[in-house]
């Protein structure tokens, strides 16, 4: 009796495999059964049943570009570097550098200072002036309704600080895409070192800056130094004993450059240990593999 119960599923099974029907041909594997020995693929790491899937593909590889590296001032060609494209080389977005910007220029309004007196604050009686009927006037309070002299000021302006919020993020997204710019546009120059000049006098700079396609009649230009040098700084910026050149560009602290810096003038030349400082600290925004959960 069982040998022809088993003929009959193995006729069954026969007519199944051999039918033309789609739906019975999805359906024939789940019926047969492998007789291969199943073996699990050795990993390269070791991921655990609670780790996402995304996170076992290791991300996309980042292409580089290059950066030529200048002596200053002679701008003399030493040698090439290498950038990250998420770095020196994204799209232009209007929206975000200016939002960085009103950002900033928030951040430098700081308190508001202005402070009126409301009528409550104002020193005085509380007594009513005048009865509420029976004059033919208008109906008035104290005497420190905003509506009198010396009484309080309605709606006036009162401290507060009028400095905004931007997402972290958001920010250093828009320093990379400022640099970003310069460096599409060629307006992004690499010195290895920015040594002090010898003489603080205001027109030698301005002989270097117009021998390099700096200045004024190139829409001057922006120094980006890695900490303050006094000759320098003078003879660009100025100080007590000299105007300065400042009409070719001006020569800012790596501290003190903001989005607006970048994008201000005709082009940036800055340090390399300025540059790797500043992408290096606005980089929060950059995806990064996130580590997969251990169980416990």
């Amino acid at each position: 009796m069982a040998t022809k119960s088993f003929k009959c599923l193995k006729r069954s099974l026969t007519v199944l495999l051999a039918s033309r029907d789609p739906l019975l041909q999805c359906l024939a594997p789940r019926l047969s059964r492998s007789m291969a020995t199943e073996v699990q693929l050795p990993q390269s790491e070791n991921y655990n049943s609670f780790t996402p899937t995304i996170l076992r593909r290791p991300p996309p590889p980042v292409p580089n570009v290059l950066a030529t590296v200048y002596s200053f001032p002679n701008m003399e060609p030493l040698r090439f570097t290498e950038y990250p494209a998420n770095q020196l080389h994204l799209p232009l977005r209007r929206d975000i550098l200016q939002r960085a910007v009103i950002f900033e220029a928030d951040v430098h309004r700081g308190m508001r200072t202005a402070n009126t007196k409301w009528r409550s604050e104002v020193h005085g009686s509380g007594r009513k002036i005048r009865p509420q009927k029976g004059t033919g006037k208008a109906r008035l309070g104290d005497k420190k309704s905003p509506m009198l002299k010396g009484g309080g000021v309605a709606f006036g302006p009162k401290p507060r600080d009028m400095s905004t919020k931007l997402p972290r993020k958001i920010y250093d997204l828009a320093w990379r895409t400022a640099l970003s710019y310069r460096y599409r546009r060629g307006e992004l120059i690499v010195v290895q070192k920015v040594e002090d000049i010898e003489n603080e006098d205001s027109r030698y700079m301005e002989q270097i800056m117009q021998w390099n396609h700096w200045g004024k009649g190139d829409r001057r230009s922006l120094i980006v130094t890695r900490r303050v040098m006094p000759k320098l700084f003078e003879a660009l910026n100025g100080g007590e004993k000299q105007p300065g050149c400042g009409r070719h560009g001006v020569v800012k602290e790596e501290a003190d450059v903001d989005v607006k810096d970048l994008l201000e003038l005709g082009r940036v030349v800055i340090e390399k240990r300025s540059l790797d400082a500043i992408l290096r600290e606005h980089s929060s925004d950059l995806n990064r593999r996130v580590p997969s959960a251990i169980r416990r």
